[in-house]
């Protein structure tokens, strides 16, 4: 018969579960004992948290989601197929495109775009400020504690001011050379806005933070209105430099047909009477010229009216499913979530220490 080497003696298992109850016991008695630091702790602890989450600015959020339905049919059933079809000519085939969907995110965190977004009109919720967003950036409030962050750098900033002459003519946005002003505001705004793409669905969501409701509304939907141009704009933009080749291809086979009908015109007029064998070869000639530069003319005409359509089919829909609006409640952390929270570090911190690390730090300290 085996031996249960798990047994404990009832006398021993009493022994620990009092010792434990000890410990828990002096460990409450500590916690009283120090009750009236602790109630300091928290009242400390109250005053910060009202600073502090006072200091904060509300800010706001408004997002917007799209549906985009990108254009060129890969079935050949688009309007430049249709018309290619009218026309005589052949079905055009698939599309194959460099700017997918999923590159939303880059673009608008791309300078260029940002620099676009620079002169937008902004208006404040309470009208008082009506001006561009880069004027606004400079309006919104921070946090007094970040002050002390940038001291050094607007120390060094005040330092190179006296040193240094700044001209007072305005510049012009340079994306391949911006200042040190217009670099900090581009990465400003690439942290307030944000674009997020989902793979399978292609539903697109982009987000923007302002510390105004108004204004972020107004920005999220400038933010939309510009990405839908600029996806428009690449898509088409071959479809309109192949229209603008043919439009000047078609003036000119136009114009040699012309000149080809008027030279067989004007030779039939004037030999209208002459039973030449010679005359009737360079009728047959100049009516042969005449025949050939109306059927290149024929055929740049067919390819422009299909070159038009085209444009038309490349460009992308965009189905706004959740439009901008501006919000009623500021986003992210609530000042009475930062309240208690600085009150529960200041409690727990202070109760740590007093329980805790008080008794090591003495000993280390005369162990000097």
């Amino acid at each position: 018969m085996s031996e249960n080497k798990n047994y404990q003696h009832p006398d021993v298992q009493e022994a620990e579960n009092d010792e434990l109850e000890i410990d828990w016991m002096e460990i409450l008695r500590k916690i009283i004992a120090i009750r009236k630091t602790l109630y300091k702790a928290a009242g400390v602890g109250v005053v910060l948290g009202i600073i502090i989450a006072l200091s904060i600015p509300k800010q706001y959020t408004v997002t917007v989601t799209l549906s985009p339905e990108m254009g060129g049919d890969s079935k050949g059933g688009g309007l430049a197929s249709l018309a290619s079809s009218f026309l005589g000519g052949a079905a055009t085939s698939g599309n194959n495109d460099a700017l997918n969907v999923t590159l939303a995110p880059d673009i608008v965190a791309s300078t260029p775009f940002v620099l676009e977004l620079f002169n937008t009109r902004v208006q404040t919720l309470d009208a008082e400020l009506d001006t561009t967003l880069v004027a606004y950036l400079d309006e919104q409030k921070s946090p007094w504690f970040s002050y002390i962050v940038k001291a050094p750098g607007i120390a060094i900033g005040a330092i190179k001011s006296l040193f240094l002459e700044e001209a007072d003519t305005a510049s012009v946005l340079n994306p391949f050379q911006l200042t040190e002003e217009e670099s900090e505001k581009v990465e400003g705004l690439r942290k307030v806005l944000t674009a997020d793409v989902d793979k399978k669905t292609a539903m697109t969501t982009i987000s923007v933070t302002l510390q105004d409701s108004k204004v972020t509304a107004i920005v999220a939907d400038s933010v939309v209105a510009k990405l839908q141009q600029y996806i428009i704009d690449y898509r088409i933009k071959k479809a309109k430099e192949d229209c603008a080749y043919l439009e000047q291809l078609y003036k000119e086979r136009q114009q040699e047909y012309y000149q080809a009908q008027s030279k067989y015109a004007h030779y039939f007029d004037s030999n209208r009477n002459i039973a030449f064998q010679s005359v009737r070869a360079e009728q047959e000639r100049l009516q042969n010229d005449m025949n050939l530069a109306y059927q290149v003319y024929s055929q740049v005409a067919q390819q422009l009216q299909v070159a038009r359509a085209k444009i038309q089919e490349e460009k992308p829909v965009f189905a706004v499913v959740e439009p901008a609006t501006v919000p009623l409640q500021p986003s992210g952390t609530s000042r009475k979530v930062i309240l208690i929270g600085i009150v529960f570090l200041a409690v727990c911190g202070t109760g740590a220490w007093k329980l805790l690390v008080q008794e090591y730090w003495k000993q280390f300290r005369n162990g000097f």
